[in-house]
């Protein structure tokens, strides 16, 4: 069995972030023994089924650190003393000084307690984003003398800074990210490109059987979207692009998830006279979207660039569509056309482009057979490319462990 490594998250559970979970568990069962180290505490009030089955102890680290002073004074006490602290704080005034910033002390100092607090029997640290997570981890790996490795997604990757992630990537012993956008952007940034390595997050298909029932002809067509209410999700576009839906078209938007724009949301639909047509479901438990998938006839995600260069990856939430048969529009951003075939496996159009997005989701909603016949396709290609064991394939080996049998994937 490999040795114990703690996996540093920024926060634990989360239902927006049930890739982490699903990939924590499958390796749990390859047999890798994990240790939750959580920069925050969860703030949903729900939890996926997957995070009840997961078996590793969580502990979470002082989010703001006056909120645990004598904590953190004890780590520094005791760390100050090491023979690698000085190195860690050479390596942690370099970056104060090119990002002066609180957010950056606190990092510092929650590596402090996590290289204080870490059970002796860890070997490896591994964070999930190339952010605020690595930045613990590398500031730990130096108090610690361990190796330290990194899963990059999406926000993470574009909004970081160029001179960090190229520090960051030179410290860690290997990179793994979800989109080949990203890896290749990597890629160019780290002293070896065989540092960094494409791993679809994948779908565990055993949790998104397919529909047990073809999907029943609704008199009303129901358009669904799952994603947190945050600029780079683009769903003011997709209001803007129902409003501007023939008055006679029929149809009924669901919207999954919470973030800081739903206020807004709400408000703008309210200006353009569809709010009747809107359901606003807030954040649910996997088990519950997935009741919506199959209760839907089209999924749509209108993904775009924000302001401060953040993006999707590859949404997850686009593979589970597809599982379950449903036709998805969506856009020309980052991973997304690495998994959506423009015309064969749904519709993309460009990001910001909301007239080109009403023409599509019209489209879609007058034409039951393309749906139909894109959702079969969408189905097909994600359990041909995009189940998750590949990727788990590759994560176990790069942390010793034993590759699973093709029987013990199905």
């Amino acid at each position: 069995m490999a040795a114990p490594v703690a996996f540093i998250l920024k926060g634990y559970p989360r239902l927006s972030e049930t890739f982490i979970a699903q990939e924590i568990r499958a390796l749990e069962q390859r047999g890798l023994d994990i240790r939750i180290f959580s920069m925050r505490h969860p703030t949903d009030r729900a939890v996926h089924p997957v995070h009840r089955e997961i078996e590793a102890p969580v502990s979470y680290l002082p989010e703001y650190l006056h909120h645990a002073p004598l904590r953190v004074a004890r780590a520094w006490w005791a760390m100050r003393r090491r023979p690698r602290y000085r190195a860690a704080l050479a390596a942690f005034l370099a970056d104060l000084r090119r990002d002066r910033t609180p957010n950056r002390i606190r990092r510092f100092g929650q590596a402090l307690v996590l290289a204080h607090e870490l059970p002796t029997e860890i070997a490896a640290l591994h964070a999930h984003f190339l952010h605020t997570p690595a930045s613990v981890a590398r500031y730990a790996a130096i108090l610690t003398g361990l190796p330290w490795t990194c899963s990059a997604h999406a926000k993470d990757i574009w909004t970081t800074p160029e001179w960090e992630k190229r520090e960051k990537l030179a410290a860690m012993a290997w990179l793994v990210t979800c989109t080949d956008a990203g890896r290749a952007h990597l890629a160019s940034l780290a002293p070896s490109t065989e540092k960094v390595a494409l791993v679809y997050h994948g779908l565990d298909l055993s949790r998104f059987a397919p529909r047990p029932a073809p999907r029943a002809a609704t008199k009303t067509p129901v358009i669904l979207s799952v994603g947190r209410a945050v600029e780079k999700k683009g769903f003011d576009d997709l209001l803007t692009a129902l409003a501007a839906l023939p008055p006679a078209r029929d149809w009924r938007f669901v919207h999954v998830g919470g973030g800081p724009l739903l206020p807004a949301l709400k408000r703008q639909a309210a200006q353009a006279g569809i709010t009747a047509r809107i359901e606003w479901r807030g954040a649910l438990p996997q088990d519950a979207v997935l009741g919506l998938y199959r209760e839907a006839d089209l999924f749509v995600l209108p993904s775009r660039v924000a302001g401060n260069g953040d993006r999707d990856g590859l949404p997850n939430v686009l593979m589970e569509a597809h599982s379950q048969g449903l036709a998805c529009v969506s856009t020309r951003v980052s991973g997304i056309p690495e998994l959506i075939a423009d015309g064969e496996t749904g519709v993309l159009v460009p990001p910001g482009d909301a007239p080109a997005l009403a023409r599509a989701i019209e489209n879609l909603l007058a034409d039951p057979a393309t749906r139909a016949r894109l959702g079969q396709a969408g189905q097909a290609r994600v359990a041909a490319h995009f189940s998750h064991a590949g990727g788990i394939d590759i994560l176990a080996a790069k942390f010793g462990l034993p590759c699973a049998s093709p029987s013990t994937r199905r």
